[in-house]
């Protein structure tokens, strides 16, 4: 694995290129994934990375949705972008907000992994057989709402830190179980944690859970060039429509919503969720081509406002106001 470097002043050199990354393991490992294909293509590059911590990686002591909105994994990122000091940023694509700014650029998504969540539980006892008043960990409103809906006599509880601290603080016993997303624990070679995988029919994922997304600085035509070849066609036009359901809603990443499509030839199915912290669930579908893809995003999320949705929210914003 490549060490980070602290030669970053010609970093707009297309022949020696660094990419800033988090410094968690499941960063480091998404961002080795991306450098070696890349090198794969150009073997003639020189590629290097460097470590950046983000506000969401310094403030550990409380829960995501207090922090703030957007942008708390990928803020620092995207001003080492454009300062120059890197010229890719890879971010697991579910961290990204709904609408980058101007200057940004989404140059590739890569083929996604699995997007459901998964349970990882004392004794790998399964969802439906915890005991009453089971202590289950998770740092995201979309899952709690998502768990408060299906068992209502769990105590669901904040939990921060990376995939292994959140392993560790299991088998501390800290909780009694705790949720995840399966494509992190499958990067790190910990599938044999799962406890069980559930659905994406029954639990939607995040906005693009499971997709590795590479930032680059708009405008930037030669980075565009090189990693625009690692794009996947299937996964860029099912996140696409995912990201625009979100950016729709007008909500940040860490609200409790969440969107999944599938892409079945030529048409995408995509699937919404708006939920709230007792429970509360709305729902929608909606099918149409795969040129439609943000069209489809768009008009579930405004099915969903007019469900109910957009007071759903605004009850969860005076909550963490």
């Amino acid at each position: 694995m490549a060490e980070p470097t602290r030669r970053t002043q010609d970093a707009e050199d297309t022949r020696r290129l660094v990419i800033g990354t988090r410094a968690s393991k499941l960063a480091l490992w998404q961002t080795e994934h991306v450098r070696s294909l890349l090198l794969a293509r150009n073997p003639g590059l020189d590629i290097e990375y460097t470590r950046i911590t983000t506000k969401g990686d310094a403030i550990t002591d409380r829960p995501l949705a207090e922090i703030g909105r957007n942008s708390l994994f990928v803020a620092e990122i995207e001003d080492a972008l454009r300062e120059g000091r890197i010229r890719f940023a890879v971010h697991s694509a579910k961290d990204l907000p709904s609408t980058l700014a101007p200057d940004m650029s989404i140059g590739a998504f890569l083929t996604r992994a699995d997007a459901r969540d998964v349970l990882v539980s004392a004794g790998h006892v399964p969802f439906d057989r915890l005991p009453h008043g089971a202590r289950v960990g998770t740092s995201s409103p979309r899952r709690n709402c998502q768990l408060r809906a299906w068992r209502n006599d769990l105590r669901l509880v904040d939990i921060r830190g990376n995939v292994d601290t959140r392993l560790e603080k299991l088998h501390r016993g800290e909780y009694d179980a705790i949720v995840l997303a399966a494509a992190g624990l499958e990067r790190l070679g910990l599938s044999s944690v799962v406890t069980e995988y559930f659905a994406v029919d029954a639990m939607i994922p995040a906005v693009a859970q499971g997709a590795l997304a590479v930032e680059i600085r708009a405008g930037d035509a030669e980075a565009a060039a090189l990693i625009g070849a690692l794009d996947d066609p299937t996964t860029s036009v099912a996140v696409r429509a995912e990201r625009a359901f979100l950016a729709a809603m007008g909500a940040g990443c860490n609200a409790p919503l969440g969107a999944h499509a599938r892409v079945s030839g030529n048409h995408l199915t995509v699937s919404a969720l708006i939920g709230s912290a007792d429970g509360t669930l709305l729902t929608a579908e909606a099918r149409g081509s795969l040129d439609e893809a943000e069209s489809l995003g768009e008009q579930l999320a405004q099915r969903l406002t007019a469900d109910g949705g957009s007071v759903l929210l605004q009850g969860v914003a005076r909550t963490h106001g």
